[in-house]
Order: C-alpha cells, then sequence, then structure tokens
C-alpha cells in the first residue's frame, strides 16, 4: 500500500465514507444501497447434516427465492486439497452462478454450515520438487477463492488485489470488478449456534444495534504521516473508534495490554489485536454485536470447540459476525478497521459490502462469518453521540 493511499484513508471523514458508500453501489449497477435478496445465492452441502435447512430457514427470514439455493456434494472436513476444491466446490459452483445470473446477476455467495473452510497447501506432481514456501502460497480461504469464481484462470501463488477495496479504486488491477463476487459464510461450531447468528441478526436489525464501541489498540496515535504495517493498523484502530463514537459510546484503549477478563460490558463493536489464538473472555456481547481480532490464526478453525481462536469462540459468546484468517496473512491482509467499521455505522452499506470494501486482497486467507444482508444502522438516524474515552 502506497504512502500517498495510507494518507489520504486516514484522514477520510463521515462524509467521505458516505460519498465512497453511494460510488460503491453505482459500482455494483443497483439502484438500491443494501443488498438485495435476489442478488444472493446460497450453497449447501449435501453431506452435512442440518445445513440444507439452515439454509432454507435463512432464505425464508431473508425472502431469497428458493431458485437461488445451490447443493454441492464435498466432504464435510474444514481442510480440502485444491484438487477436491477444484472438482467440487468451484466447478459446480460457477455453473450454478452463470445458471442463476440468467434471470437476474449474482452479487453475493454464502456458504452454509459444513462447505470447507480452507485449501491445504498445494502438493507436488510425483517426481517434482516444490518448496514449502511455493506450497504455502497457494493455501487459501475457500471463502476468498470462490469470491473468483467468474475467473476462467489467475495466479494460485499469493495474493491479489481487491479492486472493490476503497485504497485501490485509483489504480488498474489484475482482476476487474465485473469478476468478483462478495461472499461470506453463515458458519459456526453447530447447527444452533448458526439458528442463533439468523435470529439475533433479524431482531437486532429491527432493533436497532445498541450497547458500546471497543477499540483496543496498542499504542498511542503516531504523529508520523507515512504508516505501514503494525503501525498503520494500529492507528486505523483509533481511526475506528473516531467513526462509531458518532452511533454509540466508544472506549477507546491505547495501553500496551489488552482488555481484561470482565472489562468490556454490553460490547456492540470490537476492534483489536494482538493475542494469537488466545480468546480473552473480556467482553458481554450486545445483541447483534460484530467484531474482529487482528492475529494470524483467528479462523483457523469453526469446528474445534477446544480450540481457543477468537472467530470460533467470539461466535459462541454470542456475536453475530466475526472476520479472521485460516491461514497466515500478515497484517495488511486483514479489512481496515476505519473503512469497515466507518462505513458499517455510516448506514448505507450491509455487512457483505463494508467487508469488500475494506479488504484489500482476494485469493487469499480472510473469511466473513455473518449475514451479508446485516444492516444494524439506517443511514442519518444517528443514536445520541458517544465519546471516545480513553480506557
Amino acid at each position: 500500500m502506497t504512502s500517498s493511499f495510507l494518507i489520504h484513508r486516514m484522514r477520510q471523514d463521515c462524509l467521505k465514507i458516505i460519498l465512497l458508500a453511494i460510488g460503491f453501489c453505482y459500482l455494483l449497477e443497483r439502484s438500491a444501497y443494501a443488498l438485495n435478496p435476489n442478488e444472493i445465492l446460497v450453497i449447501v452441502n449435501s453431506q452435512m447434516v442440518g445445513s440444507e435447512d439452515l439454509a432454507r430457514y435463512y432464505m425464508k427470514k431473508r425472502k431469497i427465492p428458493n431458485d437461488r439455493l445451490l447443493s454441492i456434494s464435498v466432504s464435510t472436513n474444514e481442510v480440502i486439497s485444491r484438487e477436491e476444491y477444484q472438482n467440487s466446490i468451484l466447478l459446480p459452483i460457477r455453473k450454478g452462478v452463470k445458471k442463476a445470473r440468467k434471470p437476474g446477476k449474482v452479487h453475493c455467495l454464502v456458504l452454509f454450515y459444513g462447505i470447507p473452510l480452507k485449501i491445504a497447501p498445494a502438493t507436488s506432481p510425483q517426481g517434482q520438487e516444490q518448496s514449502e514456501k511455493a506450497a504455502e502460497s497457494q493455501q487459501a480461504a475457500v471463502d476468498s477463492e470462490i469470491a473468483l469464481v467468474l475467473m476462467d484462470s489467475y495466479p494460485l501463488e499469493g495474493w491479489l488485489e481487491n479492486p472493490y477495496f476503497l485504497g485501490f479504486q485509483n489504480r488498474k488491477t489484475f482482476l476487474q470488478k465485473d469478476k468478483v463476487l462478495m461472499v461470506s459464510r453463515l458458519d459456526g461450531p453447530d447447527t444452533k449456534t448458526v439458528y442463533r447468528i439468523i435470529d439475533d441478526t433479524l431482531s437486532a436489525e429491527k432493533k436497532g444495534l445498541h450497547g458500546k464501541g471497543y477499540f483496543d489498540a496498542r499504542w498511542p496515535l503516531p504523529k508520523e504521516k507515512h504508516l505501514s504495517g503494525y503501525a498503520l493498523y494500529d492507528a486505523d484502530i483509533h481511526q475506528a473508534a473516531q467513526q462509531v463514537k458518532t452511533r454509540m459510546p466508544t472506549v477507546l484503549d491505547e495501553r500496551e495490554e489488552l482488555f481484561g477478563p470482565g472489562e468490556c460490558d454490553h460490547a456492540a463493536l470490537y476492534c483489536g489485536w494482538y493475542s494469537l489464538g488466545h480468546y480473552i473472555d473480556s467482553f458481554t456481547w450486545s445483541l447483534g454485536a460484530i467484531g474482529y481480532h487482528i492475529a494470524s490464526a483467528e479462523c483457523t478453525t469453526l469446528k474445534d470447540t477446544s480450540s481457543q481462536v477468537w472467530c470460533l469462540k467470539m461466535l459462541e459468546k454470542g456475536v453475530v459476525a466475526t472476520i479472521g484468517p485460516v491461514y497466515e496473512p500478515n497484517v495488511q491482509g486483514f479489512p481496515l478497521p476505519d473503512i469497515f467499521f466507518g462505513n458499517l455505522v455510516a448506514g448505507y452499506m450491509s455487512l457483505g459490502e463494508c467487508y469488500l470494501v475494506s479488504l484489500p486482497y482476494l485469493s487469499w486467507q480472510m473469511v466473513l462469518v455473518g449475514d451479508p444482508m446485516y444492516q444494524p444502522f439506517k443511514p442519518g438516524e444517528h443514536a445520541k453521540p458517544g465519546e471516545a474515552q480513553p480506557f
């Protein structure tokens, strides 16, 4: 990411966010701001008990047409090979998307409970050598790869710049917008959790998301203008807190220490770092809560309940949406917090849209868990503004 982009992005204000949100919606060639039910294709795994029942429940609640359900047959393991991904996920979904696009455009895929989570490192053909680094460069989140289902071919090594990312709008990218789909999943350790996510999302959307914003930086906001890596993301957490305080009371922690157990009551929005693969039980989550933790392993599993990764534990504890990587993403692989939360509280975009415009790279490691249609705030209907309070 270039220095000029970073300076420009970190200085954007709420008005800029709203204008960008509106511009994004025009890019999607839609007349409405939020994601439309007719633009969604729901994917289930016929081998996973409960997957289709969950999907049909969700579709009924969201008024998604019945012909927008696609059933595929694939392993129920969380990790699959690149070959199985190609044959059992990519090809049938590509066929299903093209068929579904005939009556109307598909902009979003929702992967349901039972769809594998990650693609294993590549293996070399017999008799050929491949370095460990080269093999790992092809490992990825199923969700991030399937976003490119309309691409006939593209490099599998490393990441590709996301053309919808707001930081890349003034540059030419390898990927074109009309070849990229929004992807989210409704998933978790069991079907009960997924039903709870659906119901809580709809309830919070109806009543509004209430509570506090918690933003866990590690250092005071720096005076330097040219930031990258950890310093950039830490500063971005500060900026996100400033955006969220227009909607709700907000706590900004700039201590080296993380929020401790039980310190964060009525948490509605959260972003922080860095407790690698070790959830800290600091929160009582409000109905409809959204949050993510910036660390390298936080979505390595959504099924192993003995794990302490943040995505899994946050879903178990009560959030309805979270974000995390399935393998090492490097810090710049994460969504930019102030773009994600800034657009979320502006109220023009759905959860899925906020994720897409804040995510720098595709064919990479990141996963969004949650209902992509979720829109917890409405434009112009601000709650009583809170203050970005130091912890």
